[in-house]
């Protein structure tokens, strides 16, 4: 799949089948986060990957966002060093490129709970330097959305050429 493609296309996954993930493309989607450009090459992040399913069900009890997590095929738990002035920005640099090598491989995935969930970094083993900012649900989706169908506003209206007000056409 073409980058502009999954962009285009990506949505947000919340339910998905009982089927596993191959190791293989686990392991893409991971060093897909890993590859992502950070500020200074500081890359102030870590990645738990769960897979297993009475921790995944932990994980959707904890993340009051996300549910659905206990049913994914696996999550990422997604950590930064709470030092790191970059953190969040390059943390979500990493999750978006993760999302999108997973939805071009037929996976979905949804951006679920945000800073500071501390019930989550005790469950998995994660110190008190890092926050976890985010755990990332992964699974085929158990229908077919309509690719590209989504509810955004017009270019014009949020794209200025130059100066803010200037629109884009």
């Amino acid at each position: 799949m073409e980058v502009y493609e999954a962009v285009h296309t990506v949505l947000a996954v919340r339910e998905f089948q009982s089927k596993p993930v191959p190791d293989s493309v686990v392991r893409r989607i991971i060093e897909s986060a890993r590859l992502t450009g950070s500020s200074m090459n500081g890359q102030p992040w870590h990645f738990v990957v769960v897979q297993n399913r009475d921790t995944l069900v932990k994980l959707g009890s904890l993340v009051s966002s996300g549910p659905y997590n206990g049913q994914a095929a696996f999550a990422v738990a997604v950590a930064i060093n709470k030092s790191s002035v970059f953190g969040i920005s390059d943390a979500s640099r990493a999750i978006q490129s993760m999302v999108l090598t997973a939805w071009s491989e037929g996976i979905g995935s949804n951006w679920t709970g945000w800073v500071g969930m501390t019930k989550v970094a005790s469950l998995l083993g994660i110190p008190e330097s890092l926050d976890v900012i985010a755990v990332v649900p992964f699974g085929y989706p158990t229908r077919v959305h309509t690719m590209g169908k989504k509810r955004r506003k017009n270019l014009s209206e949020i794209a200025h050429r130059e100066r803010f007000g200037q629109r884009f056409s």
